[in-house]
């Protein structure tokens, strides 16, 4: 896909999640997703790629409530939502390539609005190491329907620290396009060697 439907756009959950839903009827086993994200690490800084371990759902609707779809329990087990193989193998192609990633949490929250430097606080002791508002609704869904998960964040702006710093769109969309040939990078050999 090129590109995603976000919940802050006015799109409920069923919306945002259906592409992952026709992905499971055509047989994906796997899926890769990325996102632009706010750091809250203090080890991180404009245009890292941090490769998601875990993430924390801040959003105000939940992908999977209401009725059960036949894709998978009604309580799914969430212990390893991105796959430990595949950030493994991340790793291993980083380490080949002399690539520099990070790792960390990713907590979604609704948006549209950047958060404040209150927010970012908050978010980073709750364990937080990035901020967006996208990504987890459709892992969740694809974790639910028996696919593999592989995430990845661009880190396009700091919050949280002593100095606030102001953020605005076009500043994100430039560090997410110079950031996005490593992650494309990683993305296919992760593929090639898969």
């Amino acid at each position: 896909m090129q590109g995603r439907f976000h919940f802050y756009e006015g799109y409920n959950m069923k919306d945002v999640t259906f592409p992952v839903r026709v992905m499971r009827e055509l047989g994906i086993e796997t899926l890769f997703v990325s996102n632009a994200a706010g750091g809250m690490n203090p080890e991180f800084k404009i245009g890292d790629v941090m490769i998601i371990t875990d993430h924390i759902n801040m959003m105000p609707e939940h992908p999977l409530h209401g009725p059960n779809l036949p894709t998978g329990p009604r309580f799914p087990d969430m212990h390893e939502p991105y796959s430990h193989e595949l950030i493994a193998l991340a790793d291993q192609i980083a380490k080949e390539k002399n690539i520099h990633l990070q790792h960390g949490v990713y907590v979604a929250v609704q948006g549209p609005t950047f958060e404040t430097p209150a927010e970012y606080r908050m978010y980073r002791i709750l364990g937080g190491d990035a901020v967006g508002m996208s990504t987890v609704p459709e892992v969740i869904v694809a974790h639910h329907c028996g696919i593999r998960t592989f995430g990845v964040s661009i880190i396009t702006d700091l919050g949280g620290f002593d100095v606030p710093v102001e953020v605005s769109h076009e500043e994100v969309q430039l560090a997410a396009n110079a950031a996005q040939p490593i992650m494309t990078e990683i993305m296919r050999e992760i593929i090639k060697r898969s």
